[in-house]
């Protein structure tokens, strides 16, 4: 059976992303002789649907159990809609979830713990100023009222 765990790196001694689907990687381990491989998370960087985008990813991969921190709304949709088992509030390493998973010490899911969008956050903000420049440069009177950023 395929196992899909969101992950900080790409081997199962990594430890577990909380996040779904904007984590670093993707390992889907094969549970019964531990052998996996890696993946590039490509959809970690998107403005928005990261959750559907790799609920999708894992799914066409074969996993039928995810083992993650945390699981938004959409992800979870996508992911239950797939017939995808849903482990949430895992931590410590890879092979650690897995092996618990194993021994059947992981109850599935339901509901999502975390909120949409959740994840998105780096620190920074979304600048939206007003931008109010008035030029006079050239030989023209600019009244230009275009959206400032940053």
């Amino acid at each position: 059976m395929k196992v899909a765990v969101s992950s900080t790196g790409k081997n199962i001694e990594s430890a577990i992303d909380p996040r779904f689907g904007r984590c670093s990687w993707f390992v889907i381990v094969e549970t019964e002789d531990m052998s996996f491989e890696a993946f590039s998370n490509e959809s970690a960087a998107l403005g928005g649907g990261a959750g559907i985008q790799s609920a999708q990813f894992i799914v066409s991969k074969g996993a039928t159990a995810l083992l993650t921190g945390n699981c938004g709304p959409n992800a979870m949709s996508a992911l239950s809609a797939a017939g995808v088992k849903v482990i949430i509030g895992q931590s410590g390493t890879v092979r650690e979830a897995v092996e618990r998973y194993k021994k059947g010490e992981l109850p599935s899911a339901s509901e999502a713990n975390v909120g949409a969008h959740y994840g998105m956050g780096t620190g920074g903000g979304m600048g939206r100023g007003m931008g109010m420049g008035r030029g006079m440069g050239g030989g023209g009177m600019g009244r230009g009222r275009g959206m400032g950023g940053r």
